[in-house]
């Protein structure tokens, strides 16, 4: 994609004149909140021509939206609860995601559901795919995944041969599809910022600029340096998760929504633990669990339990941990110990209060509200239907503004790395050919870059040190760790090692093995001296022993406990709703 307005690089420099933008221009929209819902709220308002600017307190989709199941699905286990609406639109957003938005970073994945009961399952579960595929072609979309087939028990062993033959007499196989959820986040904010967004992270919204009733705008600290400005705007998007509530507080509690946290947790292990040429979907007393191939991985998950401590920064407990490890084991011939388990990571889902009292039952819907003048809210939903959340989010900044804004087209707008995707992805053997990286590389960095793996290439060939992967988590680059903090926004070690790429949750010593040569690698896009390499090793290795202790605990509080023992590299303000400016 040729940049509009902006450029698509989230490095240094353009962080600090985003920051000096939105501090001396009226915005038409500041959006809180740089998770996936946040992200489309700026893409969406940039696309329609509106100045836009978006602040995200820690680092982007460092919530809810980097903790995902990393699935883009319609969701069977709302079709079962005769939630139509919300799996149909689901589906046409997986068919919108795979063919036209983000091609490069979305792709099919299949899973095979193992039936347990001889007559009346085969059928009921037959039926409910048809459903599924079927509301998946509605209004002219195509599907973008094959279609479900049915398997007999000696078929299904033969996709699946790690599964235990007296746990299966049949199976269905099925198609959805799957995202790396914070590359997507990232890429997101990179297009928005080639519309014309300005875009910061640990840039925190600590209050709002009231005339009157009126929200005029936010008071806004940058974490990093301390100073505070106002950034003004005609509308204020709070697209803030798990945190609504709080965002709320700032205008004295009023608003309509009301959020509950549940905790999702999910285990990875290495892919030849479970032999299997597909992924996995098991009922579970509460919900579903799933088994997801995930490059020379597994990602298993998730649970769904009610979440009432620190938001950013969820605990698995032991007890979590089991769970998963028993119900998955139950189908496995050979079961899956805690040794084998390289990582484990939690994440809350941003569920709208309702009557039940379970979370499970909790609304997948979305709402909107205009609680304010000048203020509007967006909640709930799921990652999947992010785009019809922007949607209707910028339809109420809309409303709210003295002008006629032009109607949402992200729905034709394809993310940075899209255009041309299928061409390089067709060329590939020959780009192997002329960058001197094997054909695998290339596919890596294709999968992750799209088209814009020129970008990384061309750091390469700078500096062909650049080429060598890292010692201690060889799927990555060295290149890819400099390119995170030149042009994805990564301003800390821990904003690579989680979300930048996965090595937190995909190696053994979880990111500690790399920290070193990581942070050496950032020191110089980000002019750090040794004394900060030396923090950012120090808080990050901090991280990872809270974690790996708060996951022996028996109970959530004792895992919380743990977990927040190990300060941030860059604290979080605590917003004042009291006050005198709200």
């Amino acid at each position: 994609m040729t940049a509009r307005m902006g450029t698509a690089r989230l490095g240094p420099a353009e962080r600090a004149a985003a920051l000096k933008q939105m501090g001396e221009q009226e915005l038409d929209v500041v959006v809180i909140g740089g998770g996936v819902v946040g992200a489309g709220v700026a893409l969406d308002a940039a696309t329609r021509g509106l100045t836009v600017g978006l602040l995200e307190a820690r680092d982007f989709a460092s919530g809810t939206s980097s903790r995902s199941s990393k699935l883009i699905h319609g969701g069977l286990r709302y079709l079962e609860q005769l939630n139509f609406n919300l799996v149909k639109e689901a589906l046409q957003e997986r068919s919108l995601l795979l063919q036209r938005i983000a091609p490069h970073l979305v792709r099919p994945v299949p899973f095979l559901f193992p039936l347990t009961h001889l007559g009346w399952e085969r059928p009921y579960v037959g039926a409910g795919l048809v459903l599924y595929d079927t509301l998946g072609i509605s209004l002219g979309y195509p599907r973008g995944v094959p279609g479900h087939r049915h398997l007999s028990r000696r078929r299904a062993l033969k996709l699946v041969p790690s599964l235990r033959r007296k746990a299966l007499t049949g199976a269905v196989q099925y198609w959805d599809a799957q995202v790396d959820d914070a590359r997507y986040v990232t890429t997101m904010l990179r297009t928005a910022s080639a519309y014309g967004a300005h875009i910061a992270s640990r840039t925190q919204a600590v209050d709002f600029l009231r005339e009157g009733e009126r929200v005029t705008g936010v008071r806004v600290r940058d974490l990093e340096s301390g100073a505070e400005f106002d950034v003004r705007a005609q509308q204020v998007v709070n697209a803030t998760g798990v945190w609504t509530d709080d965002i709320q507080e700032l205008v004295g509690g009023r608003g309509q929504i009301h959020v509950r946290a549940s905790k999702g947790i999910h285990l990875v292990v290495p892919r030849d633990r479970i032999h299997s040429q597909t992924g996995i979907i098991l009922r579970t007393e509460k919900s579903v669990l799933f088994v997801i191939p995930w490059g020379r991985h597994w990602i298993i998950g998730t649970t769904d339990t009610p979440w009432n401590l620190d938001r950013a920064h969820p605990a698995a407990s032991r007890s979590d941990i089991d769970y998963v490890l028993e119900h998955v084991n139950a189908v496995l011939s050979v079961p899956l110990t805690r040794d084998d388990v390289e990582g484990v990571y939690a994440g809350l889902r941003p569920l709208l209060s309702g009557e039940s009292e379970e979370t499970s039952k909790l609304s997948r819907e979305h709402v909107v509200t205009h609680p304010v003048p000048g203020l509007v809210i967006v909640a709930g939903g799921k990652y999947t239907t992010y785009r019809v959340m922007a949607q209707d989010a910028v339809d109420a900044v809309a409303h709210g503004l003295d002008w006629r804004v032009p109607p949402s087209c992200t729905d034709r707008i394809p993310l940075v790395g899209a255009e041309g995707y299928q061409a390089l992805w067709n060329s590939r053997h020959r780009l192997a050919e002329s960058s001197g990286l094997h054909v695998a590389r290339i596919e890596h960095l294709l999968r992750r870059y799209g088209s814009m793996v020129d970008e990384i290439l061309s750091l390469i060939d700078e500096d062909p040190s650049l080429g060598r992967p890292l010692n201690g988590a060889d799927d990555y680059l060295r290149a890819e760790i400099v390119y995170a903090a030149t042009h994805e926004g990564a301003r800390h070690l821990d904003d690579v090692l989680a979300r930048r790429t996965r090595i937190s949750i995909e190696t053994f010593h979880r990111g500690v093995g790399v920290a070193q040569e990581t942070a050496e690698l950032l020191a110089g896009p980000l002019r750090w001296d040794d004394e900060q390499i030396k923090r950012e090793v120090e808080y990050y290795t901090k991280r990872v022993e809270a974690e790996r202790l708060s996951q022996e605990q028996d109970t959530d509080q004792e895992a919380d406990a743990i977990r927040l023992g190990a300060p941030e590299i860059v604290p979080a303000a605590h917003p004042n709703p009291n006050s005198n400016r709200v």
